[in-house]
């Protein structure tokens, strides 16, 4: 196993606001990593101190095999990185901004490797489009075809389809996965419980500190979680009366059905045992990814609060 990225006792502060706290990362050549957490928890710092947008106050490590913070240039020539805000010129077409990156480069052979992107992403029929005119998934093609041109070996993206359809967005992780079958690492941050699933694995971080590492289905039971899923006749409307009740962690309508987890499973039968009767039904399941994410949520500490 080969690591792209192996850096540990990571540390960031802000002033007064300890932003990233003595966070370790180990992520594998050609691995999809899936950042989670909730706002404000460091998911974007630390994505910015890897590839060297940001000096950490301490830490040590290698990205791409080079000291992460003695040779951040070396590491940024190698690495994309797609920010949350779209931010190549929208009154340049699709084309002049990706020629405007092949020259930033300083690629060889530019007229190629802008048609090349374009045809990769599909974007040659919009090429004389203006950015600005774009839709949301249009743009997102267009952000990642700059990202991938120069042909990093690190890809970083800060949650890159935030109000994309779900067309552009399945669209837009085909090509996250064939990237990664070519050897590209790719970093993630999303909020989006279906693409932490599609990551080959996913850090969990909460204000600044690792709270779960590993691939979903070992992240779902290392949690520990009992889950009882409640269906029928108001049962979404149980979760205000379960949430606070011993033994339950955590209580959240899924549509028109409940979701109550525990990881005590006496005290959680105890817990739901006044509504365990008809008409509502109630049958244990595996916890969803969701549901632990719901459950470090709860556990953990706003530093900004």
């Amino acid at each position: 196993m080969t690591l792209a990225v192996d850096v540990s006792g990571l540390d960031k502060r802000f002033g007064d606001k300890h932003v990233v706290q003595n966070l370790s990362i180990q992520v594998e050549t050609g691995r999809i990593t899936g950042f989670l957490g909730p706002n404000g928890s460091g998911k974007t710092t630390t994505l910015r101190m890897l590839c060297g947008l940001l000096t950490p106050d301490s830490g040590e490590g290698e990205v791409l095999g080079l000291d992460f913070r003695r040779e951040a240039e070396r590491i940024k020539r190698q690495t994309g990185y797609m920010t949350q805000k779209f931010s190549l010129y929208e009154d340049l077409s699709i084309e002049e901004n990706l020629a405007f990156v092949a020259r930033v480069y300083s690629l060889p052979d530019r007229r190629r490797r802008v048609t090349e992107s374009l045809e990769r992403l599909g974007l040659e029929n919009r090429r004389r489009q203006l950015a600005g005119s774009l839709s949301g998934g249009w743009k997102q093609r267009l952000a990642l075809a700059a990202c991938v041109m120069h042909e990093p070996r690190l890809l970083l993206l800060d949650e890159p389809t935030a109000g994309v359809d779900p067309k552009a967005r399945r669209e837009f992780w085909d090509e996250i996965h064939a990237l990664s079958a070519e050897g590209l690492t790719v970093m993630v941050s999303t909020h989006y419980m279906d693409e932490a699933e599609r990551c080959h694995d996913i850090a969990y971080i909460a204000y600044g500190r690792m709270m779960a590492r590993g691939t979903g289905d070992e992240v779902i039971a290392r949690s520990g979680l009992v889950t009882f899923r409640a269906e029928g006749p108001g049962a979404d409307r149980l979760s205000r009366k379960l949430a606070d009740r011993p033994g339950v962690a955590m209580a959240a309508p899924f549509g028109s059905a409940l979701h109550v987890s525990g990881t005590d499973r006496a005290a959680l039968e105890a817990a739901i045992a006044p509504w365990r009767r008809d008409p509502l039904r109630w049958t244990q399941v595996e916890p969803t990814l969701e549901d632990v994410f719901i459950h470090l949520m709860n556990q953990s500490r706003d530093n900004f609060a």
